[in-house]
């Protein structure tokens, strides 16, 4: 017996449950693509694993739509890997633990993977069904989504006969997405001159922030704790002879970072050390007091490292944390409340030989995340910094003459007595890439409600999946 036993949809928890029992992480998916590609061979599906573990399963129409038009069903395996400070939990090899509050499923500490393992969940139980009208199915399960949509690029198109393609990848229900943000990874490398150490060692902590998805909550002004770090830094390193030693904050490039430390010395005298970061904490508190109440900062002493940045190498990091741009930069003129373009610096992080800050580029003016990237490569260059981009991904433009969507949006109305919402979102989904890898595509991008996504307190709707699903089979069985 499993923790959504006796949940409806059966097939739909039933098959979510198994994939949180598989650990999914980006850049983890072995485990969950063999499984896909066993669950095919089972049933005696034509299934497809390519060279980078993307799965494609096909199966034909029921009685009576044998030949229609094929449709795609669309999402990715893996998901965003995070998790509270004191959890114990081995992200490699430990299964979720599920957990129902009221209407909701959580994972305990950690992310849930309803970002996108519903659609997936989905996916499978249409596939193993013999009861449900549908056209012939062609199933697109991608890797590593969440690190850049490297899986959707990887994408051979010319397996895909369908020309309608369904993603399942939103988190509102009633809400049907038909336009998305193009985006890019990019991160900046400061080269590190170190010294040997000397003086007092302080660790400083930045905990307690909501975080959140770098697309769809960036508006919302939340605290970045690699920002709120800098901050802080840069007070210091006016009022102490201070040098750093260590740097680090968050774990994704698309995840608000909640946590930060950095590790410090300072040379000469530290009296009032420790009240110069809370002055500092204070200030960025009652900044963001109201959409992120829980921010906590503390200082305390550490051990004396062997080697700490010299001189120079600290006044750059600290300077390049404090100045390197953050969040919204744009908002969209043409649709009321759309950020236009933003990025997040959700990764901060000391090696041997270099602090890199990566970041999270989106828009949905092409021209404009090229801006924001040289923007961010000419200053960082000022600092003696470098940049690449490790990935990039267009934006899926809005069509006028969807069919899809208006399918959607009649069948919708016509179950629940109430009009869809039809939005574009600053977030990423694969359409836009796919679209290009399948041409003349038709798509529409719809999922149940989900909240506090990328975070441990990722949760999803029980009822909302089970109406998103009741309108995906309606629309499935209208598709003749």
């Amino acid at each position: 017996m499993g923790v959504l036993t006796g949940l409806k949809p059966e097939k739909v928890m039933r098959f979510f449950e198994e994939i949180s029992m598989i650990p999914r992480g980006s850049g983890n998916e072995k485990g969950i693509s063999d499984y896909l590609k066993g669950f095919a061979e089972a049933r005696g599906l034509q299934v497809v694993q390519d060279e980078v573990l993307n799965i494609i399963i096909k199966k034909g129409g029921t009685k009576g739509y044998e030949g229609s038009p094929s449709v795609i069903l669309q999402g990715h395996m893996d998901m965003v890997n995070e998790k509270n400070k004191d959890t114990v939990h081995d992200f490699m090899n430990d299964p979720l633990r599920l957990r129902i509050v009221d209407d909701y499923i959580y994972a305990t500490g950690t992310t849930l993977g309803a970002d996108n393992g519903i659609a997936v969940a989905y996916a499978l139980a249409v596939l193993d069904s013999d009861d449900i009208p549908h056209p012939p199915i062609e199933v697109l399960v991608t890797v590593e989504e969440e690190t850049g949509l490297l899986g959707a690029a990887k994408v051979d198109g010319s397996h895909f006969s369908g020309k309608m393609l369904i993603n399942l990848d939103s988190e509102e229900e009633g809400v049907f997405l038909v336009s998305c943000a193009g985006g890019a990874r990019q991160i900046v490398s400061l080269p590190v001159v170190r010294e040997a150490a000397g003086g007092t060692a302080f660790r400083i902590l930045v905990r307690g922030l909501r975080g959140g998805h770098s697309g769809m909550e960036i508006h919302k002004e939340r605290g970045n704790s690699n920002k709120i770090l800098g901050r802080i830094l840069h007070h210091l390193c006016k009022k102490y002879e201070l040098r750093i030693a260590d740097l680090s904050g968050g774990s994704k490039m698309n995840a608000i970072p909640r946590e930060s430390e950095a590790l410090v010395v300072v040379l000469g005298d530290t009296e009032g050390f420790e009240k110069e970061v809370s002055v500092v904490a204070g200030v960025a508190a009652a900044e963001i007091r109201t959409q992120d109440p829980g921010l906590s900062v503390i200082a305390e002493p550490a051990s004396l490292p062997s080697e700490v940045f010299d001189k120079e190498t600290t006044r750059k990091a600290e300077e390049l944390l404090l100045l390197l741009p953050d969040g919204v930069l744009n908002f969209s003129q043409e649709i009321p409340g759309l950020v236009e373009t933003s990025l997040n610096l959700g990764v901060l992080q000391t090696d041997e030989d270099s602090v890199k800050f990566e970041f999270a580029v989106r828009s949905s003016v092409e021209t404009r995340k090229k801006l924001t990237i040289e923007k961010v490569r000419a200053l960082s260059a000022i600092y003696g910094a470098g940049s690449e981009i490790s990935s990039s991904y267009p934006g899926w433009n809005y069509d006028r003459n969807s069919k899809i969507r208006q399918r959607f949006l009649d069948t919708y109305r016509r179950l629940y007595g109430r009009d869809a919402e039809v939005n574009a979102i600053h977030a990423g989904v694969e359409c836009g890439l796919l679209s290009e890898k399948i041409e003349g595509l038709d798509m529409i991008s719809l999922g149940p409600d989900m909240y506090d996504v990328h975070t441990p307190e990722e949760h999803i709707s029980i009822s909302s999946v089970a109406r998103t699903y009741d309108l995906l089979l309606e629309v499935l069985r209208e598709l003749k």
